[in-house]
């Protein structure tokens, strides 16, 4: 075939040396000449002139060089499109994933997968650590998505990006304008917290009881948009993730306080069934996935 003879020529044009283009392609120089030659032989012309310090490009070679590049790119971009052809990712991709992850992370994820992956249809459903995790049991969904813990041995779980929560308060909150508080200041304080069975929930019962907060009164709502806007009109303070509350303690609509040195930090967790093969739609989506957050 030719290609290879075309490639050794343009590269021998561009690096004027026979050596120096051997090296680049990893040829021998006789190798590199046995290339020039064949194609001599096939257009019955001279295309180099060489004397011991220069290369010469003949007429005819100039004109070969600006062909064989067409050529040679026409052959990379067929072999490209041949290759995604028949490794095309098609079929339905079912997705569960958690509050936090399905309504601020997912959509910035996915639109990434979608344009790469337009064949591929996919399907979110949204709700609870514990909702997700036995749907993903049960194999309703491809993969779950979520930001608490399943200690299920049906499934695997593993860490895909770290998340840090916020303690965010009413703007008119006594300690707003506080920046750090402690753990006396924040007792008998009501709370707006999420369901039982939401990871979000559960970060907010540890920190509760890691300092030894007394609770006045707890307001359970079943969405972080619902716990936020409750906060936002006064009802009590809360433990959201930063990607929740991000714009609204820009805009200086809720107030975040400190209540130690170091960050509120927990991690989203991708999970599968542990004795089921994983798909080629789910190792795409876990690839892409990996590559978007590198």
């Amino acid at each position: 075939m030719y290609y290879d003879a075309l490639r050794t020529f343009i590269t021998v044009v561009e690096e004027k040396s026979f050596t120096r283009a051997g090296e680049k392609l990893r040829l021998s120089q006789p190798s590199v000449s046995l290339h020039i030659k064949h194609l001599e032989t096939e257009f019955q012309a001279k295309l180099i002139d060489r004397s011991p310090k220069h290369l010469y490009v003949t007429t005819v070679g100039k004109m070969l060089y600006e062909r064989a590049k067409q050529i040679v790119n026409l052959y990379e971009k067929t072999k490209e499109d041949i290759y995604a052809h028949q490794h095309t990712v098609t079929g339905k991709l079912r997705i569960g994933a958690s509050f936090t992850i399905g309504e601020y992370v997912l959509p910035v994820l996915l639109a990434d997968f979608s344009r790469r992956y337009s064949e591929v249809e996919v399907e979110v459903t949204i709700g609870n650590t514990k909702r997700i995790a036995e749907a993903v049991k049960l194999l309703q969904m491809d993969i779950g998505l979520i930001e608490g813990q399943t200690s299920d041995k049906e499934l695997r779980i593993t860490p895909f990006m770290q998340d840090e929560m916020v303690l965010v308060v009413p703007i008119a909150h006594p300690l707003a304008a506080r920046g750090t508080v402690t753990p006396d200041e924040l007792q008998d304080e009501t709370w707006v917290v999420r369901e039982e069975g939401s990871g979000t929930r559960v970060y907010s019962d540890y920190v509760i009881r890691a300092f030894g907060l007394r609770v006045k009164k707890m307001i359970t709502l079943s969405s972080n948009q619902g716990v936020k806007e409750a906060v936002i009109a006064g009802l009590g303070i809360t433990l959201l993730s930063r990607w929740v509350v991000k714009k609204h303690l820009q805009h200086g609509e809720l107030a975040e306080l400190s209540l130690q040195s170091e960050p509120f930090l927990r991690r989203f967790s991708y999970i599968y069934p542990a004795h089921a093969e994983r798909t080629r739609l789910v190792e795409v989506f876990l690839s892409s996935l990996v590559q978007k957050l590198e």
